[in-house]
């Protein structure tokens, strides 16, 4: 699978900040625009620690 996933996070990451953004511009409730920008982080953690040398 080598970089496939790691790109993948990184892609969704990349969307889910987007989407936060929107949420924000529209004046969604605080949670909302929270819990994406949430998810955007871990699936940006994710990507880049996937991506690290290690055991594997």
């Amino acid at each position: 699978m080598g970089a496939v996933l790691p790109t993948l996070l990184l892609i969704l990451a990349g969307l889910l900040v987007g989407g936060a953004w929107s949420l924000y511009r529209q004046g969604a409730p605080r949670g909302a625009v929270l819990l994406t920008g949430l998810l955007a982080v871990l699936a940006t953690a994710g990507g880049l620690l996937w991506l690290l040398p290690g055991e594997g």
